[in-house]
């Protein structure tokens, strides 16, 4: 059993809203290391095996279940196995990508991008990037991973100062991780895209939702921390989870509960509705 190794007192009260009407519930997920192990290779990642029929069971029960990721959102449902999951939403790109029902919405890539997609080897190449850098090509961003470096922190700081020159020279955002620095479009963030899934609730039901729920594991997860918190500073429940890992500190000193890692959180699945 993985069962929670704490719960704020704030955590408790949002648990108990979810559960109580949890057909006004507004739940989000995080996928790379929150529902899927964290692994070397990004291809290979793929779900935790008992992930989506728990997300299944919940997306008839509740108000609003979605995958908030900064991958693709039709590469988090091919690799979560979420295709038959119905009432699923899955938010990719931060945001930009909006997958439902099988039918996936998104924008063009911004310009930035394929301008540092052209200047990013150069630049990995001057910066002297340890052999294991490699780069992850999200199409709407541009990923650089030094998990595969003989010293991955090292590395990561190495380059952390030109991939920045490189962001403000074409109009990107960097949003760091567990040994990753991804250039993305500015004024995106999982914070935006939860408070929209939050806010389109609200909008369609005429109500606002019981509670608000978001799990993740990494830096990038804690803009939909600020999300949480600032429903909350408007009377919305909330509950902020973190898959815990010894890579990244920062979520587990902000979150209501923190758990061991996707095999925790599947585990809370479970247990959302009930108790």
């Amino acid at each position: 059993m993985n069962s929670p190794r704490s719960v704020t007192a704030v955590g408790a009260d949002g648990l108990d809203a979810i559960r109580t009407d949890p057909s006004r519930a507004v739940l989000g997920f995080d996928f790379d290391g929150t529902l899927a192990p964290i692994v070397d290779d990004p291809a290979a990642a793929r779900a935790h095996p008992e992930a989506a029929p728990a997300l299944a069971r919940l997306a008839p029960r509740v108000g609003a279940l979605a995958i908030i990721t900064g991958r693709p959102a039709a590469v988090a449902v091919e690799y979560g196995g979420f295709e038959g999951v119905d009432g699923l939403v899955v938010l990719g790109q931060y945001g930009l990508e909006r997958w439902e029902s099988g039918v996936l919405t998104e924008p063009d890539p911004p310009p930035g991008i394929a301008e540092a997609r052209a200047k990013l080897p150069g630049v990995l190449e001057a910066a002297g990037a340890p052999p294991g850098t490699f780069v992850e090509d999200k199409t709407h961003a541009l990923v650089v991973h030094t998990r595969r470096c003989a010293e991955p922190q090292v590395a990561l700081d190495r380059l952390r100062s030109i991939i920045a020159a490189l962001a403000e020279r074409t109009g990107l955002a960097v949003e760091p991780g567990r040994y990753v620095l991804e250039l993305r479009p500015p004024g995106v963030d999982k914070g935006r895209a939860l408070r929209s899934l939050a806010d389109a609730f609200a909008a369609g039901r005429g109500t606002a939702p019981s509670a608000v729920l978001f799990a993740g594991d990494d830096l990038g997860d804690l803009a939909a921390f600020d999300a949480v918190d600032a429903l909350r500073a408007e009377g919305v429940p909330g509950v902020t989870v973190c898959s815990g890992s010894n890579e990244v500190i920062e979520l587990a000193e902000r979150a209501d509960v923190v758990v061991d890692g996707p095999a925790g959180v599947v585990e809370l699945l479970g247990t959302l509705l009930d108790g």
